[in-house]
């Protein structure tokens, strides 16, 4: 395994997070160069995705590298029936790094212990999404100038969101507060809440979406109801649009509230919150060109805050 892979967000200390959110603002200001020439990347998407694909792909490119790879498992050998492992072995072969997103549970672990390239993990099932908490820090820190101290609520499919899971990881270096807005089918699994519990994070769980809760909150993360994630059609239709934003429901919310989403939304925020100066989502996903840049920097090796520029 590669010292510089990203599997889980526990893969970066609190140190390199930061290191990491500083190299995004350089990015941010600076976003074209050529330290990836000569460099070969593969995206190996085993699973649909438009934002972290296209936001990795871009990243190699204003970067100078070449990207291989496929978008859609059915165009791959894995339709053929080669395990995983075998494709790993292959692509190794031809690349620097490898990024890829797998609808199993643990698949990104398993691929970077069978090859010596490093692996970003773009999302494995309802498990984690490092690159995705990434952006989110840097969107955080971005809109509230600070980490720490916030209160946080998630709302929606904390069950099978692998984003909230991730961010409630990295946050435990930040003091949070958490608020689980969720219905029974979905509420935070125990092993995340156990997890706040031996980290001293505190957070209060809510079936109810309450202008309390809504006006108390510095960031709101909406997510998405995942029919993907269902076996049960029936059990998703009843829960899929329990929670919605609207915009008149943000009136008495904080100034420094910003409304947070990994995307795609359905029905889980309205259109009429777009408008609103406290939505931040597609704020959000521009700012994961810059974080995965500095991210692909760093599986490489590559410290960003050394080229120079023209402004140098």
């Amino acid at each position: 395994m590669n010292p510089n892979s990203l599997v889980t967000i526990d893969d970066i200390s609190k140190d390199e997070m930061l290191a990491i959110l500083k190299e995004a603002s350089f990015f941010e200001e600076h976003p074209n160069h050529r330290i990836l020439e000569g460099r070969v990347v593969a995206t190996l998407f085993f699973e649909p995705s438009t934002r972290t694909r296209l936001s990795f792909e871009t990243a190699v490119n204003r970067l100078g590298g070449r990207i291989i790879g496929f978008s859609d498992a059915s165009t791959s050998s894995s339709s053929k029936g080669e395990t995983l492992k075998d494709t790993i072995k292959m692509v190794s072969n031809y690349v620097d790094l490898i990024i890829m997103r797998h609808h199993l549970e643990g698949a990104a672990r398993y691929a970077s212990e069978v090859t010596d390239v490093p692996v970003i993990n773009a999302g494995d099932g309802a498990n984690q999404h490092p690159s995705q908490t990434m952006l989110d820090l840097y969107s955080i820190y971005k809109t509230q100038g600070r980490l720490e101290n916030l209160n946080i609520t998630m709302v929606g499919d904390l069950k099978y969101g692998r984003t909230v899971h991730s961010l409630l990881m990295a946050m435990r270096h930040f003091n949070p507060n958490f608020r689980f807005v969720a219905c029974e089918e979905l509420k935070m699994p125990v092993e995340y809440k156990d997890f706040c519990d031996k980290n001293g994070i505190s957070y209060t769980e809510y079936t109810d979406f309450s202008p309390e809760v809504i006006n108390t909150s510095d960031i709101i993360y909406m997510t998405r109801v995942q029919r993907e994630r269902f076996s049960d059609l029936m059990e998703y239709e009843r829960v899929k649009n329990i929670y919605t934003l609207h915009n008149a429901m943000l009136d008495n919310s904080r100034e420094n509230l910003r409304i947070l989403h990994p995307l795609p939304r359905v029905n889980e925020i309205s259109q009429d919150v777009d408008d609103n100066p406290k939505a931040y989502y597609f704020d959000q996903a521009r700012n994961g060109l810059f974080t995965r840049q500095a991210l692909i920097c760093r599986a490489l090796g590559i410290n960003p805050l050394n080229i120079k520029t023209n402004d140098d």
